[in-house]
């Protein structure tokens, strides 16, 4: 018996390090555009084949699927190092969330305390009460979840902490064309 459940404990640890060594080998780096996009005017809405066709499976999983990249990928690396700019919804290219807003948490994934477009930016309460997620309101991509009271030393005292992946970022340099 003590045989078999250790086996049982040596696969599971097994299949869940070769799930993350798969997960940060397929990791895509965030998206980047040389020119801020045009903004959506109304909802955007697809059908699940037409987002499989435009997102990576990576950004499918986190935007159609409620899920979670890995923290500190490679995508909260590039995060890390960008200057200036802007960050567009991967989905439908709405403004979410600006360098401006933007700190370091430590958490291992993107971080803003405000989003720079707060009409493109929704907050829904997770069922249990325990947390609340963020999406895109204009094409409802789950973002991540903002976290209050932290005691971090920003002028709201919230945490967005954001899935890089569903982001796409504009440096400043480059001139809007809306």
């Amino acid at each position: 018996m003590k045989i078999s459940l250790r086996i049982l404990l040596l696969a599971l640890v097994s299949i869940t390090g070769a799930t993350f060594m798969i997960q940060a080998q397929t990791q895509q780096p965030m998206a980047t555009a040389d020119q801020a996009p045009e903004q959506p005017q109304q909802p955007v809405i697809k059908t699940d084949a037409e987002w499989r066709k435009q997102l990576t499976p990576e950004q499918y999983r986190i935007a159609r699927k409620s899920g979670t990249e890995r923290p500190n990928g490679e995508v909260y690396q590039t995060f890390k190092k960008q200057g200036a700019g802007t960050y567009y919804c991967v989905g439908c290219n709405a403004e979410l969330f600006s360098s401006n807003e933007k700190f370091d948490s430590h958490c291992g994934w993107p971080s803003f305390y405000d989003p720079s477009m707060a009409k493109n930016v929704k907050s829904i309460i997770d069922p249990d009460g325990s947390r609340i997620e963020v999406r895109c309101a204009v094409c409802d991509a789950h973002l991540g979840h903002v976290f209050k009271g932290e005691g971090f030393s920003t002028p709201t005292d919230k945490r967005y902490c954001i899935n890089g992946a569903i982001l796409k970022f504009v440096p400043t340099e480059v001139k809007k064309t809306h």
